[in-house]
């Protein structure tokens, strides 16, 4: 019996469409809000869209290490896909416009889910050095392209 609400007393459930859990995930939209100024976004493509289909990646990096979401989280993600780049690959721009398209809308929950289950752990691991050194060159790779 637990001995204060809420407390789980078995694992978390695994499985498809379940998510990765941590702590304090709500504060990664306070720290995305604050980055907003660096995106750089090609015409057509929204800031909402860029920071909801980020944030589950970020969310998902944060959880690997048992932690809350930190800058450096949304900093690899938003740098995978480029929006940090004020010229990014037309390739790229290619691939993540009908990715991100919509995403910032509650109701396209399954798209930004599937942004964040692309992103490989390998590249969820890495530093933010080690991403923008691999960026642009490896971005599929980064990516799961």
């Amino acid at each position: 019996m637990p001995d204060r609400p809420a407390e789980l007393t078995s694992f978390q459930p695994v499985g498809p469409q379940l998510g990765y859990q941590g702590p304090d995930q709500g504060f990664a939209l306070t720290i995305a809000n604050r980055l907003r100024p660096k995106l750089h976004l090609q015409p057509g493509e929204h800031a909402d869209d860029a920071v909801r289909g980020c944030l589950g990646i970020a969310l998902k990096r944060a959880s690997l290490f048992s932690r809350a979401p930190v800058v450096h989280d949304l900093t690899i993600a938003f740098t995978i896909w480029g929006f940090y780049d004020p010229n990014p690959p037309a390739d790229l721009v290619a691939e993540r416009g009908p990715r991100f398209k919509g995403v910032g809308h509650a109701h396209h929950y399954t798209e930004a889910r599937a942004l964040a289950d692309m992103a490989p752990e390998a590249t969820l691991r890495m530093n933010p050095q080690q991403v923008q050194a691999a960026y642009p060159g490896r971005w599929r790779e980064l990516t799961g392209v």
